[in-house]
């Protein structure tokens, strides 16, 4: 394993994580300036990566564009659904993090030819990272002094867990399938360790279309 790009990556995290916390808690307008700021990043490197076609750009910046309304909405006004949405951003980093971690530590037969850097061991240590944060609230004990009725451990929130872990994957996939299509490794190098912004929320962004989907339907 590189502990020199694990460090890198840790550093960022510990930089950035906090940020988003304070961002999610804080008065609304704060959020939406940060929504604001990752659409000018994250469709800027999308047309880096697609500056070839137009069609990819736009269906890019279309989903890009509404994920970030997605986020807005599931964020809402009221510390349940900000909780929640706190939960849904965890569990994308942590399954970013346990397939870095288990890809680059076990190793092993590759995912798909789409992307050489994932295998199969990284995606089983995404989904097992994946349920962390729902028993890091669990055994905390916090769950009781917040009464919070939508993240709580249940058979739901478990497989809910490993249903999101499997979107962020796909959405890693499809993102650097174009990246290889178009023979670019990052999609820029903003953030140490990780590459762009775009190659950090790949997976959120789908996470987070989806999670709307299923909050629209009354799933969640």
């Amino acid at each position: 394993m590189n502990y020199k790009e694990l460090n890198k990556r840790v550093l960022t995290s510990i930089i950035l994580l906090p940020a988003l916390i304070i961002s999610i808690f804080s008065k609304g307008y704060y959020f939406n300036i940060l929504l604001v700021v990752v659409l000018v990043i994250a469709t800027y490197e999308w047309y880096i990566i697609n500056k070839k076609s137009y069609i990819y750009f736009i269906l890019g910046f279309f989903v890009i564009f509404s994920s970030l309304i997605s986020a807005h909405f599931l964020r809402g006004g009221d510390f349940e659904s900000q909780f929640f949405f706190l939960w849904l951003i965890s569990i994308a980093f942590f399954s970013d993090t346990g397939g870095y971690v288990f890809g680059k530590f076990f190793g092993g037969k590759k995912l798909t030819k789409i992307s050489p850097n994932k295998t199969v061991s990284g995606m089983i240590g995404s989904f097992i990272f994946s349920i962390f944060p729902i028993l890091i609230i669990h055994f905390s004990g916090q769950i009781e002094l917040i009464n919070l009725n939508l993240v709580t451990l249940s058979i739901k929130t478990f497989f809910l867990s490993l249903f999101f872990s499997f979107i962020c994957q796909m959405g890693d996939i499809l993102v650097s399938y174009f990246k290889r299509k178009n023979n670019i490794k990052d999609a820029g190098n903003i953030l140490p360790g990780h590459g762009g912004l775009l190659d950090r929320i790949d997976g959120l962004i789908f996470l987070l279309l989806f999670s709307s989907i299923l909050n629209f339907l009354k799933i969640i």
